[in-house]
């Protein structure tokens, strides 16, 4: 490869060929001449002119012409040929012009128009790029919200109620709970369970020790995060023993209560680093459970609330059952009143017809009788009578 004038050319290249060809023809006529111009200046000082005759300078002149000749010759040739090859060199360059051009139109098409499909793909995913954006912006608003709802205790406390009313009323019927129940000793539990005994109502408590978790979430040395576990060891066990003194009562309640925790991440931190703070509830008979726990215990106590159900109607079932059976037995004595009735209707049927089959032939022997064959004077016949028949 070449380069001239900032444009590079390659050697294979059909054109660069060509020029180089006809500079090299004319670089071998210009050299041609200049031989045939020193040769005849050498012969020319080599020779004293008192020693040529005339012939032979002559002679020489006539060379010297014909050379000239030659030499124009050639150069006409050389002209000629290096306009042939310009001529060839630029139907090339036409020809590859028209080629190049050809080619760029259609990737000039070819590229508009993946530029015009990415436009529209880019224009769709700007659309659903702005459609996430009005959710994120939406789920930002409803995140702080809760955050709002959350740093709160008493909106905090509200939130917990709701989410264990939804649970409940999604796995008990309506008539085995109650929401915001008062007791004996004039504490308002967040729900009580009507178990039978045993065990009894249970009680259901919300509690939410937030701050002492997001303290433990933001703890960023050691000594920040044994405050914040000190913390919520504290939150915690004072729940508890809240729990354990306020809805556990003889005779009232059962021997238990549920402690509702609203969110998982503080439940499975319980139970992963704080193990002793578990078995503290089960010693004080305060069970923790988190929404999903909860579930699983409340459809627990549903299979319990059916089967003690099922136990309380045994005896009206059993009461209805014998009703039932002495109906039924009312019913096969009238059957059979009512049989003995049918068979003496039925014999009394078969008499009719027997004594109107005989009443029938009875009337036939009278029509057989000829009344007119007796005088008018003579005696009056005696008429026998029929002889009774049981059936009469």
């Amino acid at each position: 490869m070449i380069t001239l004038n900032g444009q590079d050319y390659m050697l294979d290249d059909p054109m660069v060929l060509a020029v180089l060809g006809g500079a090299a023809l004319v670089l071998a006529l210009f050299v041609l001449l200049i031989v045939t111009l020193r040769a005849a200046s050498r012969s020319a000082r080599m020779a004293e002119p008192m020693f040529y005759s005339l012939d032979r300078l002559g002679n020489r002149v006539d060379a010297l012409s014909a050379g000239q000749e030659r030499l124009s010759g050639g150069l006409t040739h050389v002209s000629e040929a290096q306009a042939a090859s310009q001529t060839r060199v630029l139907q090339l360059m036409e020809r590859r012009l028209a080629e190049v051009s050809r080619g760029m139109t259609e990737t000039l098409q070819g590229s508009a128009t993946r530029t015009a499909r990415s436009l529209g793909e880019l224009q769709q995913r700007l659309e659903t790029i702005d459609k996430a954006q009005s959710n994120i912006e939406k789920l930002s608003g409803d995140v702080l919200s809760l955050q709002d709802i959350l740093s709160n205790k008493q909106t905090r406390g509200a939130f917990g109620e709701i989410q264990l009313n939804d649970i409940v009323r999604k796995a008990l019927p309506a008539d085995s709970f109650s929401m915001q129940a008062t007791l004996s000793n004039g504490k308002r539990a967040d729900c009580l369970i009507h178990l039978p005994n045993p065990p009894g109502p249970i009680v259901i408590d919300s509690k939410f020790p937030l701050e002492a978790y997001e303290a433990l979430r933001r703890a960023e040395n050691q000594s920040q995060l044994i405050e914040a576990q000190r913390m919520l060891r504290i939150a915690v066990r004072s729940h508890i023993k809240a729990i354990g003194e306020k809805y556990i009562l003889d005779g009232e309640t059962a021997d238990g209560a549920l402690m509702f925790l609203p969110s998982e991440a503080v439940y499975a931190e319980l139970h992963a680093n704080f193990p002793e703070l578990v078995r503290e509830g089960f010693t004080a008979k305060v069970w923790i459970v988190s929404p999903t726990t909860c579930m699983a215990t409340l459809n627990t106590m549903r299979a319990v609330l059916k089967d003690a159900r099922m136990r309380e109607q045994a005896g009206a079932i059993r009461t209805t059952l014998r009703q039932l059976h002495r109906d039924v037995e009312l019913v096969v004595e009238r059957v059979d009143k009512l049989s003995v009735h049918f068979n003496q209707a039925r014999n009394d049927l078969d008499g009719i017809s027997t004594a109107a089959e005989r009443a029938g032939k009875r009337a036939a022997r009278l029509d057989n009788f000829d009344f007119e064959e007796l005088a008018p004077e003579a005696e009056t016949p005696r008429v026998v009578p029929l002889a009774k028949t049981s059936a009469d």
